[in-house]
């Protein structure tokens, strides 16, 4: 008799249960009309949460987004201490070994493994990635970039330590459409090299595939702005063009382009000689390495009797990075490109490609002389690796990237600035 009373209470409590918990169901569908159970559902595996263990977590990721004084006196006092510093970072060995199980290690890195749209998936992207240190560095910019419609093209420097190589050898062999180049150079600073590591890709990626409409390079300090979604959109309103640095040459790089130079232990210096004029007179334009095209473009690169003409040329240069893709953009007949008349000239502010913060082009807020506000973190040859405190107005611009971020410097900028993007991903989901 006991036994059946008990019996009958247990059931009751479970009916209870039941009643309860549809009638919380039928509350939130009345009265959170922006709930979207679809989402929260299927897709919340997907956001970065506390619940991640990243040492990162303890930080007010909403409050350095507002730019709140607190939060990034908070975040600049955290970079500074040893202990957590230590802690954000992740060994080469970690990904060595985390890898050997690819489904794990994706689903435990939260990987997207799904186009998020149609949009996306019918508008696949081609990167380039040149790498030489910092795995953890790559591998977060990875993540923050892919998608399985997209592909990825990884160049490791000849010189890199035997770790970075193994890891990020490791990493790309988890994915179907990331791989490392089929020809690796030992990249020299502002020398022909660091021209060749990016052909190289350009060159696996176009013979790889035939679906991806837009090629983007980036370099392992580089962190996207943009969710996939948002660039897919950018890049169509482009309408075939393409978005990248060009401008007359300022007389003091000249230099650079009529002065022969040559690789010497492993640096670039001039070899005391006058270079002959640029083929067809072809004017040569002001740049920067990092670029946004079409395919069109590419196929240009690689196929185009001038610009092949131009590369042989541009071989013995100083920083041709600086130069050649600028050069080839205004090159009448190739996809994309524009009048080589200065009513043309297209900054690197103007482009859409990156954002790099200058020492010499920084000033304080309010000074009509300066291009942007003041470096956050620190300089690494007058370029800022961006702190927490930039984050609030890197997401103010238009561009896709931005260089430079490090983890050893400050893991809180890369980790607010990937939950941040990962959130608005998923909001975005229909």
């Amino acid at each position: 008799m006991k036994l059946l009373k008990r019996g009958w209470l247990l059931w009751l409590l479970r009916l209870i249960v039941v009643l309860g918990s549809l009638w919380m169901l039928t509350l939130l569908s009345h009265t959170q009309t922006s709930w979207k159970p679809t989402y929260s559902l299927r897709y919340s595996w997907l956001e970065y949460t506390e619940l991640d263990g990243d040492p990162e977590k303890m930080y007010d990721c909403s409050g350095i987004l507002r730019g709140e004084r607190e939060a990034l006196e908070q975040a600049k006092l955290l970079t500074i201490t040893k202990t957590f510093k230590n802690s954000t970072q992740i060994p080469d060995e970690y990904y060595i070994n985390a890898t050997k199980d690819c489904r794990k290690f994706k689903i435990s890195r939260k990987y997207v493994s799904f186009p998020l749209s149609q949009e996306e998936k019918d508008f696949p992207l081609a990167y380039s990635m040149v790498v030489h240190h910092k795995v953890q560095n790559f591998e977060r910019l990875l993540r923050a970039i892919y998608a399985p419609q997209n592909i990825y093209c990884v160049h490791v420097d000849k010189k890199s330590d035997i770790s970075v190589f193994s890891a990020i050898m490791a990493i790309t062999s988890c994915f179907p459409n990331v791989f490392m180049v089929s020809k690796s150079v030992s990249v020299v600073y502002a020398a022909w090299p660091r021209v060749q590591a990016d052909l190289n890709c350009m060159a696996d990626l176009y013979n790889a595939s035939t679906t991806w409409k837009y090629f983007i390079n980036l370099c392992g300090q580089d962190f996207p702005l943009k969710t996939n979604l948002e660039i897919v959109r950018m890049l169509r309103s482009l309408r075939g063009g393409n978005s990248l640095e060009s401008e007359q040459m300022p007389e003091g790089k000249k230099w650079r382009v009529t002065n022969a130079h040559q690789i010497v232990d492993g640096q670039i210096q001039a070899v005391g000689k006058v270079k002959d004029p640029p083929p067809f007179n072809l004017p040569i334009m002001s740049g920067n390495a990092y670029i946004v095209v079409n395919r069109g473009y590419v196929r240009s690169v690689l196929e185009d009797n001038r610009i092949q003409t131009l590369i042989e040329w541009a071989k013995d240069t100083y920083s041709p990075d600086e130069f050649l893709w600028a050069t080839i953009q205004r090159i009448p007949g190739v996809p994309g490109s524009t009048w080589p008349n200065s009513k043309y000239d297209m900054t690197d502010i103007n482009a859409i490609a990156r954002l790099v913060k200058w020492l010499w082009h920084e000033g304080s807020e309010g000074s009509l002389e300066a291009v942007y506000p003041e470096c956050h973190g620190n300089h690494v040859r007058a370029i800022c690796v961006y702190g927490a405190g930039d984050l609030q107005w890197l997401l103010e611009q238009h561009h896709l990237f931005a260089n430079k971020f490090d983890t050893d410097t400050d893991p809180i900028a890369v980790y607010c600035l990937e939950k941040y993007l990962r959130q608005k991903a998923l909001a975005e989901l229909h």
